[in-house]
């Protein structure tokens, strides 16, 4: 039974309508992940150069005694563990997003506090980052 050309438009814009917000979702979640993934990365190579090159000391307890025995193990393990936290954030917001009752304060209160400590630590690696850069500068 062939629709009417009013309810293929309606249909039509309807489809457009959820992709754009599929697209802007994609979006939203993807750039703090990614400067998440950025930062982990950039600590990282940061305290690689400042150990291997500067003398630097790894000050993180548990880290520095991989540090110490074997820096490819401690270069996967930072890696794994900066994957494994964008892919904690990601899996939380879409859980957080199947909620049925997106506009209970419940939801709000959820979505404001996990939006809150992804940009904790984002923040806490960027002055991590900021800390190995001057100890770099420095110790040249």
């Amino acid at each position: 039974m062939p629709r009417n050309k009013r309810e293929n438009v309606i249909s039509s814009r309807y489809v457009w309508n959820e992709l754009e917000k599929e697209k802007h979702m994609i979006k939203v979640r993807t750039y703090p992940t990614l400067l998440l993934a950025l930062m982990g990365s950039l600590d990282c190579i940061t305290t690689v150069i400042g150990i291997l090159y500067y003398g630097a000391v790894e000050l993180n307890p548990l880290m520095s005694s991989v540090v110490t025995t074997n820096i490819a193990a401690f270069v996967v393990l930072k890696l794994a563990t900066t994957v494994s936290v964008c892919l904690i954030f990601i899996q939380a917001e879409k859980i957080l997003l199947k909620t049925g009752n997106q506009r209970s304060r419940t939801f709000t209160w959820t979505k404001r506090l996990l939006k809150l400590a992804t940009a904790g630590v984002i923040a806490f690696l960027c002055m991590t980052v900021a800390n190995n850069l001057i100890v770099l500068i420095n110790a040249h």
